[in-house]
């Protein structure tokens, strides 16, 4: 197993939670409930490689909460994946499903395991392994996977076989981010990063600022950022720096173009999980700087799309005075301290659990319509997603306008209560 990050994505969560519950003065009972996950799953697949070998990878699945519905989350394979990392998404994905008012809760799952180092049929018998796992406690009416972090719709769609193998007969609305011939949605793959742009969008529209004016820079080039790029582009911003991992090298890297990237040949220099060729990208006229550059960049806008606890108190400084909004486009990936000094310096903050729900926000659609065999078109799902997610974001801004609160905070006042409201409605509190 490799090593564990030196923090504890789940000690912010659970910080960011106290916080909110002495805000709302929350009891005793209440707290503890929505403290702690409602069910926790260690796992251990024993995967038969290509050569004959067999190695076993640990796996989990975390539901935080299900109280508004059934608990949904994505599958993450990431060669540093811990409980605490899931344990933290879990809870975020609550609070998340209910900020967009949703009927879904809150969970997550992950397999420790670097899918650059692994074979297709090797990730093949790995999402097949964890799907028998854990399919006595999944289901289209209990918990539904996703896919997240290195994990695409193929994935979702071997789970999905493995699943209906296992329980019999078609269960399309048991896991979402399915291909589309699987059961999979239209504006699924665009969602997230759609979704992060409405949010953007709004923001502009509140700051008084047009898109066309604004440049941004952005961490990730998966499929979060890759689609985030491709709408502010439509709607008139400049896109000057990306970053993304380089599997060689094992760290980051950033590519910079001061006239603006050219999303298509950056498309063209990646591989499937959206890792750019530092080689290709020179010979395209990209700078090639390093991992953190990224951050510290002359735009208006900074969206970090790639994974937790990126923007800390340690680079936070780095930040330009130029700099308007931040978008958090990944989950977690400001550290609570950062967040706090980026306040301090007046910069919109548009918090994780509204800024990249879309994902969340079409996964439920895609369930929906799923369940009852009828698709929509593409203009109607995102025609949806704007509408919910610009829906979220107002009453979000109007309530953080009105008690003098960050947008995160009033993101999580509003989550909090529904979720703490809807355990009260059922007795369990």
């Amino acid at each position: 197993m490799s090593d564990v990050p030196s923090f504890n994505a789940f000690a912010d969560a659970l910080a960011q939670f106290d916080r909110i519950a002495d805000l709302m003065g929350l009891d005793t009972p209440t707290r503890e409930l929505l403290r702690h996950p409602a069910h926790e799953h260690r796992l251990t697949l024993p995967v038969r490689l290509d050569d004959g070998s067999v190695e076993v990878f640990h796996a989990f699945r975390v539901q935080h909460n299900d109280a508004r519905g059934p608990a949904w989350g994505g599958v993450r394979f990431h060669p540093q994946e811990t409980i605490d990392t899931v344990r933290a998404l879990a809870m975020w994905t609550s609070w998340k499903t209910a900020v967009v008012n949703i009927p879904l809760g809150g969970s997550m799952g992950g397999v420790v395991c670097d899918p650059h180092r692994l074979s297709t049929s090797e990730i093949e018998r790995i999402c097949r392994g964890w799907i028998r796992r854990v399919a006595r406690t999944i289901g289209p009416r209990r918990d539904v996977p996703a896919p997240d972090m290195m994990t695409s719709s193929q994935h979702m769609t071997w789970m999905l076989d493995e699943y209906e193998v296992l329980r019999g007969g078609h269960n399309p609305g048991a896991i979402t981010g399915k291909t589309l011939g699987a059961g999979g949605s239209l504006g699924r793959l665009e969602a997230a990063g759609y979704g992060l742009v409405y949010a953007l969008r709004e923001a502009l529209k509140e700051l008084k600022l047009e898109p066309s004016g604004t440049t941004a820079s952005v961490q990730g080039f998966g499929a979060v950022a890759q689609h985030a790029i491709e709408l502010y582009s439509q709607i008139g911003g400049r896109v000057i720096c990306v970053s993304s991992w380089d599997p060689d090298e094992g760290s980051p890297v950033s590519y910079r173009k001061r006239d603006g990237i050219d999303l298509e040949e950056l498309r063209k220099a990646s591989d499937r999980l959206g890792n750019i060729d530092p080689a290709k990208a020179g010979n395209l006229g990209y700078e090639v700087l390093e991992g953190g550059a990224w951050l510290e960049q002359e735009v208006e806008i900074l969206i970090p799309a790639a994974i937790e606890h990126q923007i800390t108190v340690e680079n936070v400084g780095s930040i330009s005075d130029r700099v308007r909004i931040v978008a958090e486009g990944a989950n977690g990936p400001t550290t609570p301290e950062a967040e706090g000094e980026i306040i301090a310096r007046g910069i919109f903050m548009i918090p994780d659990i509204l800024a990249n729900a879309g994902g969340v926000t079409c996964s439920y659609f895609e369930q929906v319509q799923s369940n009852m065999n009828y698709y929509w078109p593409l203009s109607e799902v995102l025609s949806k997603l704007d509408r919910t997610l610009t829906a979220a974001f107002v009453a979000v801004s109007d309530l953080a306008g009105s008690k003098s609160l960050s947008m995160r905070d009033a993101a999580l006042v509003i989550a909090i209560d529904r979720v703490a409201t809807q355990c009260r409605e059922r007795g369990w509190l």
